[in-house]
């Protein structure tokens, strides 16, 4: 009878630490818009869940890129907040949902993309290597140039505007997201 009051603590301690969810305890999520994010979920499939990232998944549909970033990748997505949207222009994510220019907003979301995968330590290294300054290519053809200050990255656009990177390495099943605080634009 004592074994069953210690197992049942346990099972209850173990439901209280995990929300419920056992298979948070098998991979390691990293908390992104109030919602875990799981390794073993694609880009799209956790990006719905960032209740941060509402403005960047409506883009990512208007723009038909769904099925793109659900694919076996891998990539590297600099993921602007709705925060770093809201950074822009009034009426500019308007503007850009648009049909019309459904073309433009495809170029400025993979302006966020680099193919390949790139965690913060290989960021951060080839940062080193380039003596204190990488340039990546993105998706688009475009270039970002990513550096440091301190133990911060950032990453810097084709117009001199440059995006802090909040949280690193968070890691999909097609590659790794880095959440950004600002929407880095290519020279148009």
């Amino acid at each position: 009878m004592k074994t069953n009051k210690i197992l049942s603590v346990v099972a209850f301690t173990f439901v209280l630490l995990t929300g419920g969810n056992a298979v948070a305890q098998k991979e390691k999520t990293v908390m992104v818009g109030g919602a875990a994010m799981y390794p073993s979920k694609n880009i799209v499939e956790n990006a719905v869940n960032s209740k941060d990232h509402t403005t960047l998944v409506a883009a990512v549909k208007a723009a038909d890129l769904v099925e793109t970033l659900m694919t076996a990748g891998p990539f590297t997505v600099f993921a602007p907040t709705n925060a770093a949207f809201e950074k822009l222009p009034a009426g500019t994510v308007e503007t850009l949902l648009k049909p019309e220019n459904k073309k433009l907003l495809q170029t400025i979301l993979t302006y966020h993309v680099v193919a390949g995968k790139m965690n913060a330590k290989d960021i951060s290294a080839a940062i080193k290597k380039g003596n204190g300054k990488v340039v990546l290519t993105t998706v688009s053809g475009g270039k970002l140039t990513a550096w440091m200050q301190g133990s911060d990255v950032y990453i810097t656009d084709e117009n001199g505007a440059s995006a802090k990177v909040t949280i690193a390495d968070v890691n999909q099943s097609n590659g790794v997201i880095h959440v950004i605080d600002t929407v880095v634009t290519p020279k148009m």
